[in-house]
């Protein structure tokens, strides 16, 4: 019986002990007095110091750093300018005049379809115009004394105004037969050969303008806010191994996606390589904030409880715990918000052996994240 109770004070001792070492030097509470006497015990002597003595630490300063927050997402490149390239009339094809991935420019004429029978009616019409427009000019002419009727060179002004519209129309039906490249790029496969029988629509190639591209892709609604205009994009594919695409965000779409909770993003690459071809893959970073002035601790500084971290801070020879409030995490450090200072320095190794105020020993300072 007697044993049963003295294990059960031990094990009381022991709780309160555990319990002032996590909450009660935190906030400087004074030792139970079951503590004192067990705490005046010797110790055994700690690595790095005597008995009683200092404690061995390493520490690592807090550094200012750049800091980037970025949202990850997925996209698709599009060309600046693109189109399929159709015939407006029916004809026969009688030349092609481009080479498939040439590069050409605007206005350049890509294929000749027969035409004969409207350069015909053109001239025809032509001769009917010039004929109709000397006789008006003959009849405004004429000597004193010699007259016209006012009705008859009403006429004779009114054909020539038809004639010169039939001349127009001909020119117009000339150029519908003139399959020619809208803007400058690159035209893609060959859809027709020559001798063939186009309709109005039937594809005769593609034509993109590639030498700046768009990437299109959505990050969730919780960026709204931070997705801005302007933004850097970094973009990736791996097709091309670990080279980075570097971009900027052109638009955010007005309207958020109801069943996805999305929104849409439109980056522009300058693409003067033409490496990137529309249709492709890309995984992308937007930026979303960048500080330049950052505080950084090694992520083996940090002695987390429960959802709140803490770090043992050195000043006056003594390790502080401090609490913190951490930021984003990078590989091997992570960014702390407030509890330090620029130039503070954090136990990094030996915080196991620590307990707040605890006297320390400086064995080694680490320049550079741990891990």
């Amino acid at each position: 019986m007697r044993t049963t109770s003295q294990l059960a004070v031990l094990a009381l001792i022991g709780g309160l002990g555990a319990a002032w070492h996590l909450y009660g030097e935190q906030y400087g509470l004074p030792r139970p007095l079951a503590l004192v006497g067990l705490e005046a015990a010797p110790a055994p002597a700690a690595r790095g110091g005597g008995q009683g003595g200092p404690i061995g630490v390493a520490v690592s300063p807090v550094r200012v750093g750049t800091v980037i927050d970025r949202a990850e997402a997925v996209g698709t490149v599009r060309a600046r300018d693109s189109v399929s390239i159709t015939a407006k009339v029916t004809g026969i094809v009688t030349a092609i005049r481009f080479q498939e991935g040439q590069r050409v420019r605007e206005g350049d004429q890509l294929v000749d379809l027969d035409a004969g029978a409207v350069r015909a009616e053109l001239d025809q019409a032509r001769a009917l115009f010039d004929d109709a427009r000397s006789q008006v000019v003959r009849a405004r002419q004429l000597q004193p004394g010699q007259s016209i009727a006012a009705q008859r060179l009403e006429t004779l002004e009114a054909v020539a105004r038809q004639t010169e519209g039939r001349v127009r129309q001909a020119q117009a039906r000339l150029e519908e037969l003139r399959v020619a490249a809208p803007f400058s790029g690159r035209v893609g496969l060959r859809q027709v050969s020559v001798g063939a029988l186009v309709q109005p629509g039937t594809l005769v190639t593609t034509l993109d303008d590639i030498s700046r591209v768009r990437v299109e892709f959505s990050v969730p609604e919780v960026f709204l806010a931070r997705v801005q205009a302007g933004a850097t994009v970094v973009a990736r594919s791996s097709a091309f191994g670990d080279r980075r695409f570097t971009g900027t965000v052109a638009v955010v779409d007005t309207r958020i996606d109801t069943n996805t909770r999305t929104i849409r993003v439109i980056s522009e690459f300058d693409n003067a390589d033409e490496a990137l071809k529309p249709g492709l893959f890309m995984t992308v970073e937007v930026v979303l904030s960048r500080r330049d002035d950052a505080m950084l601790v090694a992520e083996e500084a940090l002695d987390p409880l429960g959802d709140r971290n803490f770090v043992y801070v050195i000043r006056d020879n003594r390790a502080r715990r401090v609490e913190i409030r951490v930021g984003q995490r990078l590989q091997g450090e992570v960014e702390v918000l407030s509890g330090v200072q620029p130039g503070d320095h954090v136990v990094v190794r030996g915080i196991q052996r620590l307990r707040n105020d605890a006297p320390v020993r400086v064995t080694e300072t680490l320049t550079r994240p741990t891990s």
